[in-house]
């Protein structure tokens, strides 16, 4: 996510803590903060994929998905 985006996320919650936002400025930060989840969720998946798991007899093998149930 760009620091320009980040930055309009928290000129908005200062905003917010002098005064109501209105509706067009709520409506944004929904919409920041949606992207802003979604990044950090892809950014923890990349992370979570590259990681390796070392067994004690020195096998290793990537993290597997849990299945939805």
């Amino acid at each position: 996510m760009k620091e320009e985006r980040i930055n309009r996320i928290n000129e908005l919650a200062h905003i917010a803590k002098e005064r109501q936002l209105t509706e067009e400025e709520l409506q944004e930060r929904d919409v920041l903060r949606r992207e802003y989840i979604n990044a950090f969720k892809e950014n923890a998946k990349s992370v979570l994929d590259s990681v390796v798991i070392q067994t004690p007899d020195g096998k290793r093998h990537k993290l597997q998905r849990k299945e939805d149930k």
